[in-house]
């Protein structure tokens, strides 16, 4: 039984409602929309909300979507056909009222669709009961029981070895074309004793054609191929060393032309002294995050290239490859699609995109994109292209975006420190990233008290503790009024993490801290006493922010870590509605160059911004992501 059926508008006018069990369907529907539609999400035409099932359908000529909800307990077989039947009916009748185009004809006219809709509901139903039981295929309706007998016979002259073997013998070629060719030819009708050829009255087998034709064709061209392979190995080789490389410096002991070396000032190059400085000092002026910046010099190169004027393209071969692959005024279908959706996929594949994520990637620019009208002048590579950077950057900004720095604003109008948990597996740089985390907010004013809750690795609070003098020096209490602006809290090893991140909360509390950051121990997602350890420290700490660090490296690993973490929050939490993860800190982003699917594979799993992006080892290595230059880089080639 259907909850409801409902036919609008990609601008938001209903045009026709069918309400069934559910007394409303305006909750599910604007879910659909704002999670699925709005996000570029539309991969498998599915969408589970709450107790619902949501199936859709987009007509992307006329705008429309269609959308069918029941109970996800249900199995209904027939929603596939009746989604499509309703679709090409609806479209079909309203054909005249739709293709006007505007909101006021809409409005205005008049959709009495609910006799159809009930004929066609009824009649997808009767089809699936109605629906032949299945029985098993006999022997006599297999493909091996219509080959003939004498096709599946085999004897030894008919084995392809047996060519293997004259091909060898090199010496008997030479005597004449009469040689291991024709006997090869010969011996099987001589061994085998059975009629061979339509003129004893016997029908040739395909194989056995296939075979002839091929030993005929090998006898007939066998000699002219011989002759070239021989002629070609009777070229005359050169003899001799050739001349040495003469290289453009070779040879000159000129100092100055060797000296690559810059002024130095007390062992300290005299051009990196500013540049030391100002990575020291801050990431941006007044301690903004600079955005990320994917470029690079090679792209820089082929740029300055591509504007180069091709002297080796004629007027008219230019003209022919404008126009090659122009398509005027026509729909898109999947088979106009298909190759150039392969491509893509392979492509964002190659660039490190989770390969099920690349495939409901391809799969919703098709949906967006099937019965859309191009352009005259508008090539299908194109469009798909346009569709695809279009949904990468929708993707890479989510519904939710974190401002740390209003929120630390807002906690400390309430007296209470901001509290930011960061968790991950092993070694992707969770303590790096914290201490970067810190230099940024100490820029911007902030005072931060870093919890040690890293009790199990040797040296991680030796690590933190390093930290925190070299950002004590840089920021003193001198420079601040008094005021000390980074503290660490330790316990040493070997103690209950979440205790030990009450007492620092309780501790920044009354010292007026502005801001605590939590510094968990790595653990994998499939090790289940560690994750339940984790949900335990931020299910009793709350904290303000729960940030999932994570490597630009990692390609499917990423999908896996990032639902297993959450899974593993949700499941082992004692709250009623457990905490997930909030944002992202993608680590080592400067390794990877061009290779950022890492970015689009986290944030499409969870569809959770990613907050910060760290490019190195100093403290300002750190930026905002910039959903544009990363699908710039995606897409290059």
């Amino acid at each position: 039984m259907l909850d409801f059926f409902t036919i609008f508008s990609k601008g938001g006018l209903v045009l026709w409602c069918f309400q069934g069990v559910s007394d409303s369907c305006t909750g599910p529907v604007n879910a659909l929309i704002r999670s699925v539609l709005l996000q570029e999400r539309g991969g498998n035409n599915s969408f589970t909300h709450e107790a619902l099932t949501l199936k859709y359908k987009l007509d992307n000529q006329f705008e429309l979507v269609f959308v069918v909800g029941f109970q996800k307990i249900l199995t209904l077989t027939y929603v596939d056909k009746l989604i499509d039947d309703v679709h090409r009916l609806f479209r079909d009748k309203y054909r005249t009222e739709i293709q006007q185009q505007s909101a006021l004809s809409l409005l205005n006219g008049t959709f009495d669709f609910r006799n159809d809709f009930l004929r066609l509901l009824r009649e997808a139903e009767e089809s699936s009961k109605i629906r032949a039981p299945t029985t098993m295929k006999k022997f006599e309706d297999s493909e091996k029981a219509k080959k003939p007998a004498r096709s599946m016979i085999e004897t030894r002259g008919e084995k392809p070895k047996e060519k293997a073997k004259n091909s060898k013998k090199k010496g008997a070629k030479k005597e004449g074309s009469d040689g291991p060719l024709a006997t090869s030819k010969a011996v099987p009708a001589e061994k085998s004793g059975l009629p061979v050829g339509p003129e004893n009255g016997v029908e040739l087998s395909k194989e056995e054609l296939i075979r002839r034709k091929r030993e005929e064709f090998i006898q007939k061209h066998g000699r002219g191929m011989e002759k070239s392979n021989k002629s070609k190995s009777d070229a005359p080789k050169e003899k001799g060393k050739k001349a040495p490389r003469v290289w453009e410096l070779g040879g000159s002991a000129n100092k100055e032309v060797l000296d690559y070396s810059t002024p130095t000032t007390n062992g300290t190059p005299e051009a990196a002294l500013s540049e030391d400085i100002n990575l020291i000092r801050g990431t941006g002026p007044g301690g903004q995050l600079q955005d990320l910046d994917c470029s690079s010099s090679d792209d820089e190169g082929a740029a300055q290239n591509s504007t180069k004027p091709s002297a080796t393209k004629g007027t008219l071969g230019g003209m022919f490859g404008m126009l090659k692959g122009l398509v005027g005024s026509k729909s898109l279908s999947r088979e106009d699609m298909e190759s150039v959706l392969d491509k893509m996929r392979d492509h964002l594949i190659a660039k490190n995109v989770a390969a099920d994520i690349a495939v409901q990637l391809c799969e919703s620019v098709a949906n967006k994109l099937e019965g859309k009208v191009m352009g005259t002048f508008s090539t299908v590579t194109s469009t798909v292209k346009q569709a695809l950077q279009e949904s990468l950057v929708q993707i890479l900004q989510p519904q939710r975006r974190v401002d740390m720095l209003r929120d630390i604003m807002d906690a400390q109008r309430r007296q209470c420190p901001y509290v930011v948990t960061f968790c991950g597996v092993n070694g992707v740089g969770k303590s790096t990233n914290l201490a970067k985390i810190s230099f940024w907010l100490l820029e911007n004013g902030f005072s931060v008290l870093i919890a040690a809750c890293d009790t199990f690795r040797a040296g991680a609070v030796e690590q933190l503790r390093t930290h925190t003098r070299r950002l004590s020096a840089l920021h003193p209490p001198e420079k601040h009024a008094g005021r000390t602006m980074v503290q660490l809290f330790e316990k040493g090893y070997g103690k209950d993490a979440a205790g030990i991140a009450m007492e620092a909360i309780a501790f920044a509390r009354n010292q007026g801290f502005d801001v605590v950051l939590v510094d968990t121990a790595g653990r994998m997602q499939d090790n289940a006493p560690l994750m339940t350890a984790l949900a335990k420290l931020i299910t009793v700490n709350t904290p303000d922010l729960v940030l999932f660090v994570g490597e630009a490296l990692v390609g499917n690993e990423a999908v896996d870590q990032l639902v297993k973490f959450n899974r593993a929050l949700a499941d082992h939490s004692m709250a009623q509605t457990p905490r997930l993860i909030d944002g992202i800190v993608l680590t080592k982003f400067d390794t990877i160059d061009d290779k950022v699917g890492a970015a689009i594979s986290m944030t499409y799993i969870t569809s959770k911004p990613i907050v910060f992006v760290g490019t190195g080892q100093t403290y300002c290595d750190l930026r905002s992501l910039n959903a544009k230059a990363v699908v710039a880089a995606l897409m290059k080639a």
